[in-house]
């Protein structure tokens, strides 16, 4: 059986004073990751860090996020980071910004390697 989806989590988070796109997507990925526990991997006779992770998040400014910041937030597994436009930019009064990220964090085995 080749690689197969297993679950799929979703997340928000936001900047909401200092108009920083890393760490509402930060915020996003932890608000996924903190409503679950994972242990899909020793079910299926694989290690935690044979878990292959992509990490999808929707954001203004996609280009400016530190993909190496989102990728420290998880203990284990193969990380790939994707960002683009979404989430959303709400002017502030006086000046700034607020921002809103999505992230969606999907996970997967490679149960032809484990068998």
């Amino acid at each position: 059986m080749p690689i197969k989806l297993l679950l799929t989590e979703f997340g928000m988070g936001t900047s909401l004073r200092r108009d920083a796109v890393t760490d509402a997507a930060l915020r996003a990925v932890k608000d996924a990751l903190w409503h679950n526990s994972i242990n899909l991997a020793e079910h299926f006779g694989c290690a935690k860090e044979d878990m292959l992770i992509l990490v999808e998040i929707g954001c203004p400014d996609p280009e400016t996020v530190d993909h190496d910041a989102l990728k420290a937030a998880f203990p284990y597994g193969q990380i790939t980071i994707t960002c683009r436009d979404g989430g959303l930019n709400i002017p502030k009064p006086g000046g700034g910004r607020t921002i809103i990220a999505n992230a969606a964090i999907s996970v997967s085995l490679d149960l032809k390697a484990a068998s």
